[in-house]
């Protein structure tokens, strides 16, 4: 069983800095891909980052050059920094692993956390 558990959401002001952090927990051996979507109302999920189990990173035009995402292999963490906050950034963010490795033969696609609230005022 592996759970992902988010914090760090909440509401800060247009221009304002938040960090999401997201921590993966059970027999995990490895995690190829971890990233961060949003979901904002009546609108699908959209991708905002990913990084590679070797860092290499991919962004949302709409974020690139004020998000940042990085990760802790060791801890199996994943944070996203978020600065220059706009309203269009309000949304639930999900935190999303994928090709997990644990002690099950059989690797694990897509795990996904509960979300954490990200409203931005104007």
């Amino acid at each position: 069983q592996v759970q992902l558990v988010e914090s760090g959401g909440g509401l800060v002001q247009a221009g304002g800095s938040l960090k999401l952090s997201c921590v993966a927990s059970g027999s995990i051996i490895d995690i190829n891909a971890m990233g961060w979507y949003r979901q904002a109302p009546g609108n699908t999920r959209e991708l905002v980052a990913t990084i590679s189990r070797g860092g290499s990173t991919k962004y949302a035009d709409s974020v690139r050059g004020r998000f940042t995402i990085s990760r802790d292999n060791a801890k199996n963490t994943v944070v996203l920094q978020m600065n220059s906050l706009k309203p269009e950034d309000t949304a639930v963010y999900y935190c999303n692993a994928d090709q997990v490795l644990t002690y099950d033969p059989r690797p694990l696609f897509n795990v996904w956390g509960q979300g954490t609230q990200v409203t931005v005022s104007s």
